[in-house]
């Protein structure tokens, strides 16, 4: 099982990584926050560093740290246009429930 970005969500973070001139591909990973208690995290990565996993989906590498797998293994990430807004989407297998606003998620143990 792995990580998995669409095609849409491949191209935009390409285009991303690539107007900043650097970087092996984007990271993921979750943190504690939130009112469902967990949040995801999204940035750049210019390095892999030990412990860390990666992923290729659609020419793009995906790293994910040690820590953050267990909550991100399966998960779908997307990129979607709703009217005037647009954004990253995850659809997470692991997320039990999530808060009103969609920037938290939690997970049963």
């Amino acid at each position: 099982m792995s990580v998995i970005l669409t095609e849409r969500a491949a191209a935009k973070m390409q285009r991303s990584l690539g107007g900043r001139g650097k970087g092996v591909g984007i990271r993921l990973g979750v943190k504690t926050s939130g009112c469902s208690g967990m949040s995801y995290v999204m940035e750049f990565a210019d390095a892999v560093e030990a412990g860390d996993q990666c992923f290729e989906s659609h020419g793009m590498t995906v790293v994910i740290d040690a820590r953050s797998l267990p909550y991100l293994m399966g998960t779908t990430l997307d990129f979607v246009r709703e009217g005037l807004n647009e954004g990253f989407k995850f659809e997470n297998p692991n997320a039990k429930s999530a808060c009103g606003c969609g920037e938290s998620f939690s997970v049963s143990a």
